[in-house]
């Protein structure tokens, strides 16, 4: 009877071992999943480094008109592409941030139908210039220049 007391002892250490094991694997795995978490969300705190952002200025692009246009105009985009507004319905506004060292332009084409439109640039508040397009497909365009550097307070 001897050898039936030790068999049925022995299980039972390893049912306790291997719950204590699996307590250590829960833990473990409940401590990476908030590591991971942690990371994954952040902490916004003060060690992430700021956003660097180009100087701007404010620029406004205008086309008036009637009917519809395409627009093609350049925003807050330091590798200056541009964005498309096709079919735009006018008159069309938009004032946008440009980073300083990009030349602002305003583009519009007429469509089949043809008419008139005028672009109209302003930089700062400031008038800079205006074109018309006029007839099936006409064109027009309207640049100014920013300075590289931030306007100082005068």
């Amino acid at each position: 009877m001897d050898d039936n007391t030790q068999e049925s002892a022995t299980p039972s250490l390893f049912r306790r071992a291997n719950r204590s094991a699996l307590i250590v694997s829960g833990v473990v795995l409940a401590i990476c999943a908030g590591l991971v978490t942690y990371g994954v969300l952040g902490t916004g705190g003060s060690d992430s480094r700021p956003e660097r952002r180009a100087p701007t200025a404010s620029v406004t692009y205008e086309v008036s008109g009637r009917g519809t246009a395409d627009i093609t105009f350049q925003a807050r985009n330091e590798a200056g592409q541009a964005t498309v507004v096709k079919a735009a319905a006018l008159p069309w506004r938009k004032t946008v941030d440009v980073p300083l060292g990009q030349a602002p332009t305003v583009s519009i084409t007429l469509g089949e139908n043809g008419g008139q439109a005028r672009c109209t640039l302003t930089i700062r508040g400031r008038y800079v210039q205006s074109a018309t397009a006029s007839g099936t497909f006409g064109r027009a365009t309207c640049t100014g220049a920013l300075p590289t550097t931030p306007a100082t307070a005068s």
